[in-house]
Order: C-alpha cells, then structure tokens, then sequence
C-alpha cells in the first residue's frame, strides 16, 4: 500500500510513515512535524543535516524568544522523535533535555 502524498519531501514522508507505524494522534503527529519545520526554518536547509551544535544553538534560540517551557519539551520531543526513529541519529540528541517546568502550589 503506497501511502505517498503529493507535494510532501520523502523525508516528511517518512516521518510520517513513522508516526503512522507508531500509531500517533494525529495532534501529535501535527506537533512532531511543526517542531521539525521550525528547526529547517531555523537552519536554513534541511533539518536531517543538523549537528549538535545546530541543535543546541536551536535550543537557545528556542528560549531566548521566550518559548514556554511546555513548547520547549514538546519541540525537543518532536526533534527526538525524528533524530531517533526517522533519521537514527539518536546521539545528537544526547545533550538536548526537556526542561523542568514550574509548579503551580494549590491555593
């Protein structure tokens, strides 16, 4: 069964393929992808050539915009997802953590 779609990279393709084989929701699915278009943004050509150094300036970028901590774990688990699974390059992740976002006590 060919599940192409028109217009789409094979490296989307894939990713997508991917998640599918996982069986992610598609909000998931929709996050995943939007974290890897801001880092291609952000690098200026194709996310599967970033380096360490590139992800970790992506990080930075990340938070120097004032992206909330829960936007900042989303990205970083797209990211992951997709240098893990799709690409297999989980090391360069390896450095890149989630972030500890704040608690709210109860009133």
């Amino acid at each position: 069964m060919n599940r192409s779609t028109p217009g789409v990279t094979p490296l989307r393709q894939r990713m997508l393929e991917d998640m599918h084989l996982r069986k992610l929701e598609p909000k998931t699915q929709t996050s995943y992808v939007r974290a890897v278009r801001k880092l291609a943004v952000f690098l200026k050509r194709s996310p599967d050539t970033a380096t360490a150094e590139d992800l970790r300036r992506f990080q930075l970028h990340l938070v120097d915009q004032g992206t909330s901590p829960i936007t900042l774990n989303a990205t970083i688990t797209g990211l992951k997802f997709f240098f893990d699974t799709t690409l297999d390059h989980g090391e360069l992740m390896a450095k890149m953590s989630p972030v500890r976002v704040p608690r709210q006590c109860p009133t």
